[in-house]
């Protein structure tokens, strides 16, 4: 049985690269906080795959992923998708966070607080 590429699947790469020429305001802003090791020196990368799914922000050290959410997922059809979406993410052994992109731009210590509670605890 031949290993099956759960990280970067390369059919995910030109989906991945215009999601990261196009970042939501939301995902842009915090994205100044994460980059280039600003938080705990901990390493993010954004718009990256793991298996069939693109999250938001990865860091790869704590297992954790970081989603932002819009108004977009604030329906039943959304949150059922996110729900099964985070269930594989967890059984893959990852931690898998979520804000509201309106609490990323009113509380933003908050969420960085929130991500920072998530280092160290895989």
């Amino acid at each position: 049985m031949k290993n099956k590429r759960i990280h970067n699947n390369k059919k995910l790469i030109n989906s991945r690269k215009t999601l990261r020429k196009n970042l939501t305001p939301a995902e842009a802003f915090l994205w100044k906080h994460l980059k280039s090791k600003l938080l705990n020196g901990k390493r993010f990368v954004k718009q990256h795959s793991i298996d069939k799914y693109i999250v938001d922000f990865y860091c790869a050290s704590e297992k954790l992923d970081v989603e932002l959410d819009g108004e977009v997922h604030q329906n039943s059809t959304a949150a059922e998708y996110d729900e099964k979406r985070t269930l594989l993410l967890n059984e893959l052994g990852n931690t898998v966070i979520r804000f509201e992109n309106k609490m990323v731009f009113e509380n933003l210590p908050s969420v960085l607080i929130g991500i920072q509670e998530h280092f160290n605890k895989s």
